[in-house]
């Protein structure tokens, strides 16, 4: 495995981990938790974690080279049940993870279609997958800001992925049946 793969795999484990850690954080909120008004871009937790999962079925579809799908975007940027969006985003999330596992380096510089609807932009495979794990984290610290105004303590979102870490994410990989070894490798 190149560099390059080993980091994209990296990044594609810290977001299953990290997403899998935030909802069971917030599924310990009550619906109006997460559906208050929050100063934050898209309201409410709800609507940012389903924001989350909009974007990254947007962008996995385009680099499984499937067409533009707005019956799967809407279905994840109106579902109001934190259990089925966090069902949705595990699939999605442990596709991207095959996906990424999948690749050759040739791979990562391909130039992947993106429809758009009314047009279709093109960018380098390795460009798409930094921008969807930026992305991610940048929505995921969001939501962690908005958990501070909630009487719930917010999850440690940034211990996934060095040797150090194994202990503070013990439970988490336990809950996900993964093993030190293969996060390592």
């Amino acid at each position: 495995m190149t560099e390059s793969l080993r980091i994209f795999r990296k990044l594609a484990l810290a977001n299953r981990l990290a997403n899998a850690r935030l909802h069971r954080a917030c599924s310990l909120l009550d619906q109006s938790d997460l559906d208050a008004p929050r100063p934050a871009f898209f309201g409410t937790i709800q609507k940012t974690l389903n924001h989350i999962l909009m974007v990254d079925r947007f962008y996995l579809d385009a680099l499984l080279g499937r067409p533009l799908d707005r019956t799967r975007l809407d279905e994840a940027t109106f579902c109001l049940d934190l259990a089925t969006l966090a069902t949705w985003q595990a699939a999605n999330d442990m596709t991207l993870l095959a996906h990424v596992e999948s690749l050759s380096p040739e791979a990562l510089v391909q130039i992947v279609s993106i429809d758009r609807g009314a047009r279709v932009q093109h960018d380098r495979r390795d460009d798409i997958l930094s921008h969807v794990f930026l992305h991610q984290t940048h929505h995921r610290g969001q939501v962690h800001g908005m958990l501070s105004a909630t009487a719930l303590k917010p999850p440690q979102l940034d211990e996934f992925i060095v040797g150090d870490d194994a202990a503070a994410r013990a439970d988490d990989m336990g809950h996900l049946g993964w093993s030190e070894t293969e996060l390592m490798r």
